[in-house]
């Protein structure tokens, strides 16, 4: 077989493979190759030798007085003179087998044997490469299109970017270059699947730490980031240090840093909004350019309503709702915007049905109405706990008002039912005269 040494050092110096490994996968190809000759019932053995750069096999047999099978055993003559003197009846010695005589089939067999355990063995060399590297921002160069999944060639890896993760319009040929980052990579019986994306948040946010070295050093840090890729982006930043303004260093000079993300982005627009740890501050700050009048917060709903003034309200809601549904993206508080005029007209309505209620009166309406409970159904969800912590509210007060809300409920509900009666009354009799007539 001569001296395999160089061969071994040449092909896991190219492979990146350890030697170690290949030294393994000959050994197992040769004991197969054995075993396609001689069968499975033998017992084999193979050993690299780094001296003579040999791979040696070594079929096992047992010493006998008497051979009945010359393939599991050798006689103890023969045994003492040829491979140990010291060798005993019972005793299991190995015969070094010539591997030439393996024969042709045998030789294909050991050579798929080393191309498989190359395979495996660079496999699980990617996986362990890449698997650590999830967010990392790669470059690659298209490959070729597998339906709307584009495959990008890495350089020792392939990778597939698929169209989930594509933004929109964006358009690809084979050898274009092309930036992402690594989102996932699974594991699977072929090669490691290594998951691209440009769509994700996380890219928006890798771009911008690769331009603003304030970024890259900590002293801005991107708290959160929306997107909706290929149009618009939103992204709230702070900064640690007084002197050092988060947006400023975001856009950089005449808007340097930004822009070469937009450009990355295929022109993609950002809007870069100073964090705030209160929320409503945050929600009012996220809405710009729009300008807020009055923001209300729901804790338990998790919800806000944000006034703004008429003119205003195109502006904070943006086309097809963008502006108003990435702001919420970004905050993770649902956003309910509303007109100043047609907050007046419900906040009207809600008033005058709290009014309603019996044994409430203007300024305790005011109270509750204040405290966000803006209709009867409010007081009468509430308990009598709640609705006494509140200043001028006694117990029997309270107890008043949860009784009067749910009989104005209960009014109603009698009320809409026999609306509804006398409307199926009126629709059963014009139907009664259209059969006559």
């Amino acid at each position: 077989m001569g001296n395999l040494n160089r061969t071994i050092d040449q092909v896991a110096k190219e492979k990146g493979i350890a030697r170690e490994t290949l030294v393994e996968a000959l050994e197992a190809a040769l004991v197969s190759a054995a075993r396609k000759k001689y069968g499975s019932k033998v017992e084999l053995e193979a050993q690299f030798s780094d001296e003579t750069g040999e791979v040696e096999v070594f079929l096992f047999k047992d010493v006998v007085e008497d051979v009945q099978d010359s393939m599991t055993e050798i006689d103890l003559d023969f045994a003492r003179k040829e491979l140990d003197p010291e060798a005993e009846i019972g005793d299991q010695l190995g015969v070094k087998m010539d591997t030439e005589t393996f024969g042709r089939i045998a030789a294909q067999t050991a050579k798929q044997v080393i191309i498989q355990k190359v395979k495996d063995a660079e496999r699980e060399n990617i996986y362990a490469e890449y698997k650590d590297r999830k967010g990392d921002v790669v470059t690659g160069i298209v490959q070729r299109f597998e339906k709307r999944n584009i495959i990008v060639n890495l350089g020792r890896a392939e990778a597939v970017y698929p169209f989930p993760e594509q933004i929109p319009r964006e358009t690809y040929r084979q050898g274009d270059r092309i930036r992402a980052i690594i989102l996932e990579v699974r594991r699977t019986q072929k090669d490691p699947q290594i998951i691209l994306s440009r769509a994700n948040p996380t890219f928006l946010v890798k771009l911008f730490e690769q331009e603003v070295p304030e970024i890259a050093e900590g002293i801005v840090r991107i708290m959160c980031a929306a997107r909706e890729p290929g149009q618009r982006a939103k992204i709230g930043v702070r900064s640690s240090d007084a002197d050092v303004d988060p947006v400023g260093a975001c856009v950089g000079m005449k808007g340097s840093r930004v822009q070469a993300v937009v450009q990355e982005l295929r022109g993609e627009k950002i809007d870069i909004i100073p964090w705030n740890d209160d929320p409503a501050h945050f929600v009012c700050n996220a809405l710009q350019p729009a300008e807020i009048s009055k923001v209300i917060i729901d804790q338990d709903t998790n919800t806000m309503e944000v006034i703004v003034a008429d003119d205003q309200l195109s502006l904070a809601i943006g086309k097809k709702g963008q502006n108003v549904r990435l702001a919420a993206k970004l905050t993770g508080w649902k956003i309910d915007v509303r007109s100043e005029s047609k907050e007046e007209k419900i906040t009207g309505e809600s008033f005058e049905r709290l009014l309603s209620i019996e044994g409430m009166d203007e300024e305790t309406a005011t109270i509750l109405f204040d405290n966000g409970y803006r209709n009867p159904e409010d007081i009468a969800n509430a308990s009598l706990a709640e609705l006494t912590s509140f200043m001028g509210i006694t117990e029997e007060k309270g107890a008043q008002l949860l009784e009067g809300a749910q009989n104005y409920l209960a009014d109603s509900v009698e009320s809409s039912e026999e609306e509804e009666a006398a409307a199926e009354s009126a629709a059963d009799e014009a139907t009664e005269e259209e059969q006559i007539a």
